[in-house]
Formats: structure tokens, C-alpha cells, sequence
């Protein structure tokens, strides 16, 4: 099963399980005059809704690339995310402005054996509805799913609240609905909130995640040949859709068909273990003026805002020496280059050197 049906089946399975809820808890809702229950109901149908804008979003980004979006259309899923997370929140927010006033003018509500067995099933059949469509979403890395099954989560607690509150009222004649709802509103804005951030995240893009990071440059520096691999960035055009650029260190002898086989082999290995899509550039490699070499590395050792120095080359035709150094982005780049240059050109003042500033995308 593709990746797109899953998504369908389970949002399917969403939609049919809330409309059920929305039936039962609207009637059971009217009939004992409680709010909560009738605003569980409305939450049910909010989550069919997210069903059905997960399924179409799902559909939307699994369109073919053409002239106009060559990259595709796999980034609609995080819209569709945000959107979903959009109905939790006006959830919340509806949630809390209908529960604050029943705090201090709380409802007669009249619950039966038959209403309160069903708010019974109710949490069972959200939770685990929840349970589910979040652990798919996860699975195949679909956050609207996640946002879905989140939202089904949710209503578990709102019902179970109501739950509480319905025996409370009838064992100790006290009316908690209010403060209940209140209390759940917030933890349900909260989640969306925090879920908002993670969409809103992937739509502008984020760190490469280390742990992936390390394997890539692993991977691509177990290739023979490859001294190095350096700039790695990655850009996330989907869930199922990353492509990116990386710079590995080569011996500077090789010939441009060399150099053409040897990035074909890297692409395809991490295209293969990955399913990332890779150009590769390079660096020459050259074991000539190792002292200067080893001067430098000892220089930006005694800063630890500089994270990294790669790409040492000398152009001895051109008596000129650059290489490529990260500096962390919090600290004062323009102040760590003059000192550095200011250090390696009083050991070596025989050369001219370009510091390229390089940019802490991955690690």
C-alpha cells in the first residue's frame, strides 16, 4: 500500500468513527441538556472535517512536478497540517468561552445510565482512534495525520472530563463541568500551539537533524577516494522529497572523468540508502604545505566559536592560500576572521589568504 493510500484509508476510518460519535453525542447532549457533551459532539464533527482536509491535502501533494512547481507539490501536506491545527485551536478557544461561564452559573445537567455509558465508549473509541491515526502519521511521517490523530487524542480528555464531572454532579451534587472544560481548553490550545510551531517550522525550514547529518557524511566518506565530506543542506520539498548539496575532498590528480564517476557513485549510494537526492561538488585535495595546514588547525583550535576549517588550497601560481571556515552564528564572524588571518599571516607572511565563510547548516 503506497504511502498516499495509507494516508486515505486512515483518514477514511477517522471520518466514519466521528460522524458515528457526532450522532450519539449530539442526541445524548440535547436530551440531558449538557453542554459538554454537545460541544463534544461539535469537537467530533471539527475532527471529520480534518479528516477530509487531510485526504485532499494528501491528494494535492501527490501531483506530478511540472513547468511551474518542478519541485512538486509535496509541501501542500504541511498546509494542510497548519490548517487542521487551525480547527484544534478554534476548538479550544470555543471550548473555553462556552465552559468559563459555567463556572460561575453552572447548568442542570441530567444525566441517565445510558448517557453516561456512552460518554464510556466515547473515550475509549477517541483514545484509540487517536492512538492510531497519530501512530500512522508518524510512521510515514504525515503531519496532518499527527495533527488528526492529535485532535482525536484530545477529545478523549474532553470526554473523559466530561465523564468526571458527570459523576461528580451525581454522587456529590457538585457541578465541575465548567472548571473541567476549562482545564482541557487550555491544554488543547497549548498542544495546537506547539503543533503549529512544528508545521510553521517545516514550511520555512529548520536544521538538518544531526543524527541524519552524521550518517549522510559516513556514508559518503566510506566511498574510496573521499577524504571529506563538508556543506551538507538539505532541502525538504515533501515528506517524501529531499534533495540537497554536498562538497567532498578529493585527490586534486583526478581527471574530470574521475571526478564524474566518483560523484555518480556517491549519488547513487545515498539516493539508495536515503532516498535524498544529492549534487555533489568538491574540493581539491593536496598534502603540499602541511605546516601551514597544521598552524591553522591550531589557530582556530583556541576559538571555539569557530566550528569547523575545510577546503585548504594553495595556488602557488597565484601565491595565495583560501579555505573555507564555519563560525557559529551567534558570535561576531567579521571579528573572528580578522583575527585568525591577522595570526596565520605573522607565521606565514609569504602567502595572501581568503578566508570563504561557510555557514553551520548541519551538525
Amino acid at each position: 500500500m503506497s504511502r498516499q493510500d495509507k494516508i486515505v484509508k486512515t483518514s477514511i476510518i477517522g471520518i466514519v468513527v466521528n460522524l458515528i460519535l457526532v450522532a450519539f453525542k449530539a442526541t445524548v447532549g440535547i436530551l440531558s441538556n449538557s453542554i459538554a457533551i454537545t460541544l463534544d459532539a461539535v469537537n467530533n464533527l471539527t475532527d471529520a472535517l480534518s479528516s477530509i482536509i487531510t485526504i485532499i491535502g494528501a491528494k494535492l501533494a501527490n501531483k506530478r512536478e511540472n513547468k511551474s512547481h518542478p519541485y512538486g507539490y509535496g509541501r501542500i501536506e504541511y498546509f494542510s497540517s497548519v490548517i487542521i491545527v487551525a480547527i484544534v485551536l478554534w476548538a479550544g478557544f470555543t471550548s473555553i468561552m462556552e465552559s468559563w461561564p459555567k463556572i460561575f452559573n453552572p447548568d442542570v445537567t441530567n444525566y441517565t445510565t445510558v448517557s453516561l455509558v456512552i460518554i464510556a465508549v466515547a473515550v475509549i473509541v477517541k483514545f484509540s482512534l487517536g492512538i492510531y491515526v497519530k501512530s500512522v502519521g508518524e510512521s510515514i511521517n504525515s503531519q496532518a495525520l499527527v495533527a488528526s490523530g492529535s485532535d482525536a487524542f484530545f477529545d478523549s480528555l474532553i470526554s473523559l472530563s466530561t465523564l468526571i464531572g458527570a459523576l461528580i454532579s451525581i454522587f456529590f451534587n457538585i457541578s465541575i463541568e465548567g472548571i473541567l472544560g476549562v482545564v482541557i481548553s487550555v491544554v488543547i490550545i497549548k498542544a495546537g500551539i506547539d503543533m503549529l510551531r512544528e508545521s510553521v517550522d517545516s514550511i520555512i525550514g529548520v536544521r538538518i537533524d544531526s543524527e541524519l547529518s552524521k550518517k549522510l557524511k559516513e556514508s559518503i566518506c566510506s566511498v574510496p577516494g573521499v577524504y571529506g565530506a563538508y556543506d551538507l543542506i538539505l532541502h525538504n520539498y515533501g515528506p517524501e522529497d529531499i534533495q540537497g548539496s554536498v562538497h567532498v575532498e578529493i585527490d586534486d590528480n583526478l581527471t574530470a572523468v574521475d571526478i564524474q564517476k566518483l560523484t555518480r557513485i556517491i549519488t547513487a549510494k545515498i539516493n539508495q540508502e536515503f532516498s535524498i537526492t544529492l549534487t555533489v561538488g568538491i574540493y581539491a585535495h593536496n598534502d603540499g604545505h602541511k605546516d601551514i595546514r597544521d598552524d591553522l588547525y591550531e589557530i582556530v583550535g583556541r576559538y571555539d566559536e569557530i566550528l569547523e576549517v575545510h577546503g585548504f588550497i594553495v595556488y602557488e601560481e597565484d601565491n595565495l592560500i583560501t579555505f573555507d571556515m564555519i563560525v557559529d552564528f551567534d558570535a561576531d564572524r567579521e571579528a573572528i576572521k580578522a583575527k585568525v588571518m591577522e595570526e596565520i599571516k605573522s607565521k606565514h607572511p609569504q602567502f595572501n589568504y581568503l578566508i570563504i565563510d561557510d555557514f553551520d547548516f548541519s551538525d
